[in-house]
């Protein structure tokens, strides 16, 4: 499995705004479904967004219509664009990827076989 590195993390107030971005650290074949989970302290992973090499997309409902996952295929770099933050946002979020040219697009962490160290997320209020 390919290692994974996030980045763009940080500390905002509620209603602020952060971008994140995951890049490989070595090959990774564009065709593979991607997907960004986050866990808080004390609770278990949580699948936040996904997407698929055709661009489809996949959110939990907690998050839709405020963040945006994308990706720049040529460089094999996801992104998610986190709006109007909330202090429940607040968690160590991981970019993972799945192997194979599988296009499901699913928040179900079992699917994905490389993941990154992850990024800090807080959200204040």
């Amino acid at each position: 499995q390919v290692q994974l590195v996030e980045s763009g993390g940080g500390s905002v107030q509620t209603g602020g705004s952060l971008r994140l971005s995951c890049a490989p650290s070595g090959y990774l074949n564009s065709k593979v479904s991607m997907a960004w989970f986050r866990q808080a302290p004390g609770e278990g992973r949580e699948g936040v967004a996904s997407i698929n090499r055709y661009g489809n997309t996949a959110y939990a409902s907690s998050v839709k219509g405020r963040f945006t996952i994308s990706r720049e295929n040529v460089r094999n770099t996801l992104f998610l664009q986190m709006d109007s933050l909330r202090p429940e946002d607040t968690a160590m979020y991981y970019c993972a990827a799945a192997t194979g040219s599988n296009t499901r697009y699913t928040l179900d962490s079992a699917d994905y076989a490389s993941w990154g160290q992850g990024t800090q997320v807080t959200v204040s209020s």
